[in-house]
C-alpha cells in the first residue's frame, strides 16, 4: 500500500544507525577534497563513482579515504554540523552518531581538540535545529586491540556530554567480537550501553559472539540471524532490536537486492527492527527514502510507519524525559489529519 512521500518526510523520527564520516554530503566531502588534494576526487561525476563499491572491502577503503580529508577540529565541527543539518532537514528529531575516534584523532588533530569539536557542533545541532545527538564511540575491528583500547580510553577517560554507547564495526571476518570483550566490559560497568556491529557480513555465529562475549544490547545491522531459530527466539525473548539498514545492504553487496532482504523474515518472526541509513550519501539514500523502502517491503500504511517510527525511539538510548517528548510528538504527527 503507497504512502505519500509528504507523510514520510514530515514523520518526526530517530535513527540509531548511522555512522559520522559517512553521512557526511558529497558536496562537504567534494570541498574537503579541494581543501585536501588526494585520492578523493572533488569533481562530483568522479566523486559520485568513487561511492560505487564492488564489495565491503571496497567501501572500507573507500571510506577511510574519506577519513584521512578530516585534518583538523575546523573540519571536524564542519562535518559533524553538516551532518546534524541534513539529519534535520528530514525531521529526524534524535540520532545516535556513530563515531570512530581512532581514525580520526593523530597528533594533528589530538583528542581533545576532536572532542570539543563535536561537542561544540552538538550544541549548535540543538540549538539551530532542534536535533538530539549522542555518540556512539566505534572500535574499528580492523586495527585489532590498539584500537579498541584506544577507543575505550579515549571514551571513559574523557568527559564527552551525549555519549550513550560503545560500537564495533568494520570487517567482521577475522576479528571475532570476543576480541573485544576488555573494552566493553569496561564501558558497560562505567554505564555505557553495547552496541555492536555483527551479523552483516557473517553468519549467525557473530550475532551470539556479540550477544554472549560483549552483552549486546541492539545490534547493528543483525541480518544473518534470519538463519537461526533459536537466534530469533532469544532476540525476541529479551527484546533486543536489530538496526537494518537496506539500502546500505544491497549497496555493499551484502544482499542481492531489496526484494531479497530478510526483513521481512525478520519482522515475521517477532524481531524489533528499526530503519536506519548506515552510510548515507555513500549508499545513495536518506532516512526518508529507507521509510519508503520499509513501508514497501513490510507492506505498511501510515499506522504501520508510526509504529516503526516508535519503535526506533523505544530502541533507542535516549532518556525516558527524550524519549517521552519524541513519542508525543510522532503521536501528535499521527493524530493531525492530513491537508
Amino acid at each position: 500500500m503507497a504512502v505519500s512521500q509528504g507523510f514520510i518526510a514530515g514523520l518526526p523520527k530517530a535513527e540509531l544507525h548511522v555512522h559520522h564520516v559517512g553521512s557526511v554530503s558529497q558536496r562537504i566531502v567534494a570541498e574537503l577534497a579541494a581543501r585536501h588534494p588526494g585520492i578523493v576526487p572533488s569533481d562530483p561525476d568522479k566523486l559520485a563513482k568513487f561511492f560505487i563499491f564492488d564489495d565491503f572491502a571496497h567501501f572500507i577503503r573507500n571510506y577511510l579515504a574519506v577519513v584521512a580529508l578530516i585534518k583538523n577540529a575546523e573540519d571536524v565541527r564542519l562535518i559533524t554540523y553538516e551532518v546534524a543539518a541534513d539529519m534535520a532537514a528530514q525531521n529526524i528529531r534524535y540520532a545516535e552518531l556513530t563515531v570512530t575516534p581512532y581514525i580520526s584523532i593523530s597528533d594533528d588533530l589530538p583528542v581533545e581538540a576532536f572532542l570539543e569539536a563535536i561537542e561544540d557542533a552538538r550544541q549548535a545541532a540543538s540549538r539551530d535545529h532542534g536535533l538530539e545527538l549522542r555518540w556512539i564511540f566505534d572500535i574499528p575491528a580492523d586495527f585489532g586491540r590498539p584500537a579498541a583500547e584506544f577507543t575505550a580510553s579515549v571514551a571513559l577517560d574523557h568527559e564527552v556530554p551525549g555519549l550513550v554507547g560503545l560500537g564495533l564495526g568494520g570487517t567482521e571476518r577475522g576479528f571475532p567480537r570476543s576480541m573485544f570483550r576488555d573494552q566493553f566490559d569496561r564501558a558497560r560497568a562505567a554505564g555505557l550501553r553495547s552496541i555492536p556491529h555483527a551479523g552483516e557480513t557473517t553468519g549467525p555465529e557473530s550475532v551470539w559472539d556479540a550477544l554472549q562475549s560483549l552483552g549486546a544490547e541492539r545490534i547493528e545491522h543483525g541480518i544473518a540471524a534470519v538463519g537461526d531459530q533459536r537466534l530469533l527466539a532469544h532476540l525476541v525473548e529479551h527484546k533486543i532490536a536489530l538496526d537494518i539498514c537496506l539500502t546500505s545492504n544491497v549497496a555493499l553487496r551484502v544482499v542481492s537486492d531489496l526484494d531479497h532482504h530478510p526483513i521481512r523474515d525478520l519482522v515475521a518472526a517477532g524481531i524489533t527492527v528499526t530503519i536506519n541509513t548506515d552510510d548515507p550519501p555513500m549508499v545513495g539514500t536518506d532516512l526518508n527514502t529507507e521509510y519508503a523502502i520499509a513501508a514497501r517491503l513490510l507492506d505498511l500504511d501510515e499506522r504501520g510507519l508510526i509504529e516503526l517510527a516508535l519503535a526506533a525511539v523505544d530502541a533507542s538510548f535516549a532518556t525516558q524525559e527524550a524519549k517521552a517528548a519524541l513519542r508525543a510528538e510522532i503521536s501528535s504527527y499521527a493524530a493531525t489529519p492530513a491537508p
